[in-house]
């Protein structure tokens, strides 16, 4: 009864903030964040703050998903590439509002429990695989959609090329030494900017642990 209070309480102040898709924040309003931290944090699992996960990451406050998600802009026959599946909670957002999710995680601890947690959930539209994000996915696919959950001082060049025409890519990227959520849109291969929320995330690494 208190989580779901709190819950209502998250989606007031998201609204509050300029987070307007309705389904995003139904789905929000669905996805139990408590399993994706450890229990002796779940009383803050309803605040708009970013906590600590392993592998010195953290999960990103539920604005900045929701904001980053809404950007996206949602549509169920759509797949999506996730770089950085960190502890699973920005992928299970994305599972609700899109067709499949390619999920990249460097860190093989973060990403066997991402799994362990989406499956006692019962989302099984996820794809995973261990890997370096910064090279992409390792098929050659393109997807219409991509998110980024790591600070970036440019864009990667691989998963630029991994864009569909047409498509959308949101991530945290440096603008004048300050961090911003930004949307890019790539439309007959030229490449157009809009930022938003300033931000604080982890940096975007290669290699894989």
């Amino acid at each position: 009864m208190i989580q779901n209070l709190k819950r209502i309480n998250l989606i007031i102040k998201l609204r509050k903030l300029g987070v307007t898709n309705h389904k995003v924040l139904s789905i929000l309003e669905k996805i139990p964040r408590e399993n994706f931290i450890d229990k002796e944090l779940s009383y803050k699992a309803y605040l708009n703050n970013a906590l600590p996960i392993d592998c010195n990451q953290t999960i990103s406050q539920p604005a900045v998903v929701a904001k980053m998600t809404e950007l996206l802009e949602p549509k169920k026959s759509i797949n999506v590439l996730e770089i950085g599946t960190g502890s699973g909670y920005q992928t299970a957002i994305l599972s609700k509002l899109f067709k499949r999710i390619y999920s990249i995680e460097r860190h093989k601890t973060l990403l066997e429990k991402a799994k362990k947690i989406l499956n006692h959930l019962k989302i099984h539209n996820t794809v995973f695989y261990h890997g370096d994000g910064i090279k992409g996915w390792p098929a050659n696919f393109l997807f219409e959609r991509i998110i980024i959950t790591a600070v970036a001082k440019s864009l990667p060049s691989k998963i630029i090329k991994q864009m569909s025409n047409g498509g959308i890519l949101v991530l945290p990227l440096i603008h004048d030494n300050e961090q911003y959520i930004t949307k890019i849109i790539k439309k007959n291969n030229k490449i157009y900017f809009k930022k938003y929320w300033k931000v604080r995330f982890v940096p975007l690494t290669s290699g894989i642990n």
